[in-house]
């Protein structure tokens, strides 16, 4: 009796049980945009940073959204991050997870959480493999019930975390390492795994398994992909609209969007103010369409 122990597709027979694993890419690949924006939401929000860093982190989200990651930028987030969390106590840190959950859960594709599942059922365990934090990677993948996480270490001395790294950044072959080192450990053939991925810089990821699978691709990665025959995904409608947005000139619209975010989620009564900017905007509008108190007021030049 013979038997087919080369990897199956999603919903094929398998003679035996894959020794594989399938690896998820967090970030555009198992949900819509940055996990880092619901931490920097919670972070503003219990006075941890401050709100022109928020406003700068909602406008890096929407930048990932609309053009991918760079190695420039993932540095650039990675120093922003360590110099956040230094001093931070851990327990203050886990008193953040209710609040980025809280973002970050309705924000998952149920695409990709049916595909994750349905590589349980087939044998195959399931990991989150990300830049994001440790403990970021931990939390959800505990939420999820997936097999574990994969992320990005932070040192930590004396219940507080030191800003310094606890081991390689998990960014392209660091990725690849984080990979190597859990099969090693699990004895998981990569041979026989899969991974999922948005980026051009996980492209280490990508082929370090037999089976690669592109979710909402950047461009780089779009090319590559159709050159390579690899299954394409699109889960992303405003990451399109993004892209038709940014050909009319996307900047003003980009910087309303952050503006928007930061009066809606002021959270502690820090919102106050700028509710209070938008209502004395909005006021000559609608003493135009009708109020009695009207007085002819300039209109607005623009559109």
């Amino acid at each position: 009796m013979t038997g087919n122990a080369d990897g199956n597709g999603l919903g094929g027979p398998a003679a035996q049980p894959p020794r594989g694993a399938a690896f998820f890419d967090l970030d555009k690949t198992l949900m819509a945009g940055s996990s880092g924006i619901f931490f920097a939401r919670a972070a503003y929000e219990t006075g941890m940073i401050s709100r022109s860093r928020l406003v700068r982190d909602v406008y890096e989200n929407l930048r990932f959204r609309l053009l991918g990651s760079t190695d420039d930028r993932a540095d650039v987030v990675r120093r922003r991050v360590a110099e956040t969390i230094a001093g931070v106590r851990v327990r203050d840190l886990e008193r953040l997870s209710p609040r980025v959950l809280s973002g970050v859960l309705p924000r998952l594709y149920p695409q990709m959480l049916e595909r994750a599942y349905a590589h349980q059922d087939e044998g195959r365990r399931v990991y989150i493999l990300t830049a994001a934090s440790q403990e970021m990677a931990d939390l959800l993948a505990h939420v999820l019930a997936f097999d574990g996480g994969l992320g990005t270490r932070s040192e930590i001395i004396d219940g507080r975390y030191t800003g310094r790294p606890a081991g390689p950044f998990n960014y392209r072959e660091g990725k690849v390492l984080a990979m190597r080192d859990l099969a090693e450990r699990e004895a998981i053939e990569l041979g026989d795994s899969y991974a999922y991925s948005d980026s051009e810089s996980d492209l280490p990821m990508l082929r370090a398994v037999r089976h690669a699978v592109v979710v909402n691709p950047d461009a780089a990665l779009r090319r590559i992909a159709a050159q390579e025959r690899w299954e394409v995904i699109e889960l992303d409608p405003l990451g399109r609209r993004l892209k038709t947005l940014a050909v009319l000139g996307a900047g003003t619209a980009v910087a309303s969007l952050a503006r928007m975010v930061i009066e809606q989620r002021g959270g502690n009564g820090a919102g106050r103010g700028p509710e209070r900017r938008v209502r004395r905007r909005t006021a000559p509008a609608a003493r135009r369409n009708g109020s009695s108190r009207s007085r002819g007021a300039r209109p607005r030049r623009g559109g």
